[in-house]
Parts: C-alpha cells; structure tokens; sequence
C-alpha cells in the first residue's frame, strides 16, 4: 500500500470490514461499475489468517459461482452429504444429501476470504485500505454521510463523503455502534454452554461430521482435510483452554464420541485451542439512514449449525443488489428513497431479518438436541431424546431437519 493514500470527497458507497459479507459486497459493486472504498482495521495479513471454520451451503456457493467468486471452491473444497449423531454406544447416519438434494462445501472462511480479496483488490484494482485506524461516521442519517479515518503509515486524516455506507466489521466494529441509542433493538439469547475448540493435526477418523451426544456433554468431529481434524467439546460457561491439557481433552472425546464400530480416535498435537461461548444475537432493523448492517453486524449465530458466514453472505447479496440498484446511473435515482433502488434498500432489513430469525431457530432447535443429554434435567433431556426419534425414524421429519441443516434452497 502507498504511503501518501489520495484523499477521496466522494465515493458511492463505504464498505467497512472485510470479512465475507464485505467482501461480497464490495466485489459485487465492483463488478457492477459502482464505486467503493473498502476500510478494514485489520492487516490483510491477519484477515487471511483468522481462524475460522467455513461449511457452505450450496445455494451461497452457487451465488458465488454467478458472479465469477467461487472458481477455486468448486475445483478444491470437498463436500459432504451426511452426518453421524452417536449416542447410547450407537452409530446413527443421516444422510443430508439424499434427503434434501443439497450438499454442504467444506472451505474454510480464511480461503473464502483469500479468494474474495484477490478478485477485488487483486485482479479487479479495488480500492482496499488496511490497518486504518480511529473510524469515525457521521451524517449517517443525513443524505451524506462522512466516514473519516487515520491513515497508518502517514498518520494523516481522511474524510471519504459517500451515499452509502455497508457495516460489515462485526459485533464489535464502529458500524453498529454508530447508530444512535434507541433506533436498534438487539434480541440475545445465551444457550448456557461453551464450546472448546480445537485443531488438532491428526488424521480424521471419520468420513465427515459426527456429533456425539453424552451425559458428560456434547462432543464432535470435523473432518477438515487429510492432515487436519476440527474437534469441539462442550465445557462449562467462563472455562478456559488451559484447564483442558493434552490428555484430558483425549480421554473425553474418545469418551463422547465412543461408538460400537466407530473407528478409534487419531490423536495428534492440538495447535488451538479456543472457548466460545454459544450465545446469538439479532439486531433490528439492519438500517438506519444510509448505514445498512451485513453480517455480524446485525446478529450473530452459535457456530452450533454452521450458519454464521451463510447468513453474512446472504445479507451481503441482497445490500449489494439494493445499492447496485439504488446507485446514480443503473437505475436508481440515487437517493435511497424511491425507485426500484429505493425500494429495495428500504426493504433490505426486512428480506434479510427473515432468514436471520429462520436460521436463529433452527440454531436454538438443534442446541437444544445437542445439549439435552447433558443438561443434567430429565425433562430436557427426554424431549431432545423424542426429537432424535423424529429425525431417525420418520422419513418426513428427517428431510424437513435436513433441509433446513443444508440451507434453503434459492438462497435470495
């Protein structure tokens, strides 16, 4: 990045982070002629490093695909078409695929990141600005709102006048903690469990996914490549990696996952481990003036469905045919406020929310499956024990569970 950054008055549209949601959305409005700045307080280095798990649904690879964003997904990532539930020392598949039609992609956030990074600021020359620091916006609910930041190498400060701005830097960016008190509602829930993450280079010892339900808590296995195996295990709220030591964290999976017939457990060296603690969130609505939330911005899903970088890609989707739409010049008159453009960002939250609440549900469905067996309350336990049944045995729960577990179908 040059030293001396040329000081924009005007741009379209700001995209503030560059996570997959950002990413999308500047790509698209790229593609589209639209103008945009994209602001990331990050390093580039460290957003392409971020650990993160990454199962995509194939309706958000396909979406990707018709926009020229999904080229090395479709060569590389593998895909799965079923899932093992263990319990009571028993093996039970079910598979997704057959059931729903649909396959889920394996392919980590951080290579998904690389991908949409390269296409913008790469092959595409998009405007991409990293490490910037003391973001600021003003004006949001004026008819120009100002975003200004401090540029990291020559300490100087910028002033980006836009139509729009995209928040798209998380639950803790400057986005959402923009908007002025009282124009936002954030709904919580706190499942009241936590999550040990862990990476762990062995082998898998499964074909895909096994989800391990036992009175001593929820266990599970990700095959993520054929060096590398992604583990969770359910621990207390507030625990910390350093109380689970090598042989500790083994003794209970080999314990959670333990299955007649299941192949032993390939132990191998933990290179993370993380506690996440499984709460969600909604924030409604998802605009306010010409700031319009994507991601995790606007809500936040337990990791327990897989449903967090789906939701933001399709968030970033529909903001981006919303202010591709309203943008001066395709269509739009500019103002966010009539014609099919305004039309569609104002209705942009109200499109999005919609999926955001189905997935939100499904998340606190199956937490509940999960967790049930280790509550430690037998009502609890006996009603998720009556949910397994329907998923194992009745052939039209099963692929109602399974369509909703691969994502809808039609994505937008």
């Amino acid at each position: 990045m040059s030293s001396a950054l040329p000081v924009l008055t005007h741009t379209p549209v700001v995209v503030i982070g560059a996570g997959p949601a950002g990413l999308v959305v500047a790509n698209r409005l790229h593609e589209s002629g639209v103008g945009c700045v994209l602001l990331e307080a990050e390093s580039r280095d460290f957003i392409e490093r971020r650990p993160r798990a990454g199962f995509m649904e194939e309706w958000a690879v396909r979406a990707l695909a018709e926009h020229g964003l999904a080229e090395r997904i479709l060569v590389q990532a593998e895909t799965q078409g079923e899932f093992e539930f263990r319990f009571d020392g028993e093996r039970h598949t079910v598979p997704t695929a057959e059931l729903s039609g649909r396959r889920h992609f394996v392919y980590p956030q951080p290579r998904l990141v690389t991908d949409l990074l390269a296409s913008y600021a790469d092959k595409g020359a998009g405007d991409a600005r990293f490490g910037v620091r003391d973001m600021r916006l003003d004006g949001i609910g004026t008819g120009r709102p100002v975003v200004s930041y401090t540029d990291p190498l020559t300490g100087s400060r910028h002033r980006l006048v836009c139509d729009y701005v995209a928040g798209c830097d998380g639950a803790r960016g400057v986005a959402r903690a923009a908007i002025p008190d009282g124009e936002v509602t954030v709904s919580r829930r706190d499942d009241g469990v936590a999550w040990l993450a862990l990476l762990a280079q062995a082998p898998p010892s499964a074909d895909g996914v096994v989800f391990g339900l036992h009175e001593r808590g929820f266990g599970a296995h990700m095959a993520r490549n054929p060096e590398v195996t992604r583990y969770y295990l359910q621990v207390p709220p507030g625990d910390t990696p350093e109380n689970w030591p090598h042989e500790r964290v083994w003794h209970e999976l080999r314990t959670r996952l333990a299955a007649d017939g299941a192949r032993p457990l390939t132990e191998g060296p933990l290179v993370e481990k993380v506690v996440l603690d499984m709460h969600n969130y909604v924030a409604e609505p998802m605009s306010y003036g010409r700031l319009h939330l994507a991601g995790d911005s606007a809500h936040l899903v337990a990791p327990i469905a897989a449903k967090g970088m789906n939701l933001a890609i399709h968030d970033a989707l529909l903001l981006a045919d919303a202010l591709i739409a309203a943008a001066p010049g395709t269509g739009g008159d500019g103002d966010g406020d009539g014609g099919d453009g305004g039309a569609g960002l104002a209705g942009y939250s109200q499109a999005a929310l919609r999926r955001v609440w189905e997935y939100q549900e499904f998340s606190q469905w199956l937490s509940d499956v999960l967790h049930g067996a280790s509550s430690g309350d037998r009502f609890r336990a006996g009603t998720a024990r009556a949910r397994l049944r329907r998923i194992l045995e009745s052939g039209l729960d099963a692929r109602a569970f399974a369509g909703l577990y691969m994502g809808e179908e039609g994505g937008r």
